[in-house]
C-alpha cells in the first residue's frame, strides 16, 4: 500500500512539473514569436530575440519548439496583436510587486490580475507607484561548477564594462548596464565561460523582511501570478533564485532574497513556516 502511495505521489509531482514546463514552454515562444515578429529572425541584430533565445536554452526548451516559434513570427499574423505591459502592485508586509505581461486583451487580463492580488494579500496599483523602487540590469550568472576562477572571471567582466561581481555559494553573479550586455556576452564567449542566465530584467533596490503568515501569503501570490497565462514575469522585492524561493530562518522570521536573473516557477507550500530551517 505504501508503494503504491508513493508512486501516486510520484505521478503527481511529475505531472505538476509537466505542467510547469509546458506553460513555461509556452510563455517563451510567446516571446520569441514576438521578438522575431519585430525584429526580424537573426538575433545578431535583435537582441530581444537574443534573450528570449538566451531564456529558452537555459530552460531546456526543445529546439523544435523554439524552430516553430521563430516561423510562427515570420509568418501569419497570429500573435500579432499582442500588447506589452507593465503592472505594479503591493503584496503583504508592504512588499511591491511588478509584473512583465503580454497579452491579446488587456481588460482581460487587468482584472484577472486585480483578482489575484485581492485574494492573495496584495493589492493592484496605479502605473508608476512601485516603479520608481526597480532599474532595469543585464545579469549574467556563471555556475562555479563550469568555471571556479572568481579572480579571473571578476577582471573580464569588469573588463568589459560590468558594474559589479558577487561571488554567491554556487555561482558566480555580473550585473551591468543593459547597453553593456552584448561586450560582456562577447567577453565570455571569447573565454569560453558559459553562463547559467543571461538576461536584460529589472531589480529591486531594496529587500523587504517577511514574516509568519505574510511569507505564506506572498509565496502563494507569486505563485499564482506566474501561473496566469499572460505574465511574462514577475520581479517583487524579495530574493529569488532558480525554480526556488530560498526562506532562511531566523528567529522564526522568515526572509525571502531575490536572484533577479532567474525566473523559474517554484510550486510548493510549507506546511509550517517554524519547521522550515533551510531550502525548501
Amino acid at each position: 500500500m505504501s508503494g503504491h502511495s508513493k508512486w501516486a505521489n510520484i505521478k503527481r509531482k511529475k505531472g505538476a512539473n509537466d505542467a510547469i514546463r509546458a506553460k513555461m514552454t509556452t510563455k517563451i515562444g510567446r516571446e520569441i514569436t514576438i521578438a522575431v515578429r519585430m525584429g526580424g529572425a537573426d538575433p545578431t541584430g535583435n537582441m530581444r530575440l537574443k534573450l528570449a533565445l538566451s531564456k529558452a536554452k537555459s530552460n531546456n526548451i526543445p529546439k523544435d519548439n523554439i524552430n516553430r516559434a521563430i516561423q510562427k513570427g515570420l509568418g501569419a499574423s497570429d500573435g500579432s496583436n499582442y500588447e506589452e505591459l507593465i503592472y505594479e502592485g503591493y503584496g503583504p508586509a508592504g512588499s511591491a510587486v511588478m509584473l512583465e505581461v503580454m497579452t491579446d486583451n488587456r481588460n482581460r487580463t487587468a482584472a484577472d490580475i486585480r483578482h489575484l492580488f485581492s485574494k492573495y494579500g496584495g493589492n493592484l496599483g496605479e502605473t508608476g507607484c512601485v516603479g520608481w523602487m526597480f532599474h532595469k540590469k543585464a545579469i549574467f550568472v556563471v555556475d562555479k561548477e563550469a568555471f571556479d576562477d572568481e579572480e579571473s572571471l571578476m577582471m573580464i567582466a569588469l573588463d568589459a564594462g560590468a558594474e559589479d561581481f558577487k561571488a554567491e555559494d554556487d555561482s558566480f553573479e555580473i550585473t551591468a548596464a543593459p547597453e553593456d550586455f552584448d561586450a560582456i556576452s562577447q567577453a565570455l564567449e571569447e573565454n569560453n565561460i558559459e553562463t547559467v542566465e543571461s538576461e536584460i530584467t529589472m531589480i529591486p533596490d531594496t529587500t523587504v523582511k517577511v514574516e509568519g503568515k505574510d511569507a505564506e501569503k506572498m509565496q502563494t501570490l507569486i505563485d499564482m501570478l506566474e501561473e496566469h497565462d499572460d505574465v511574462q514575469n514577475v520581479i517583487p522585492t524579495t530574493k529569488w533564485t532558480k525554480n526556488k524561493i530560498i526562506f532562511r530562518r531566523s528567529n522564526n522570521c522568515v526572509y525571502f532574497y531575490l536572484k533577479i536573473y532567474n525566473r523559474g516557477i517554484y510550486h510548493g507550500i510549507f506546511t509550517s513556516l517554524k519547521k522550515s530551517s533551510q531550502y525548501l
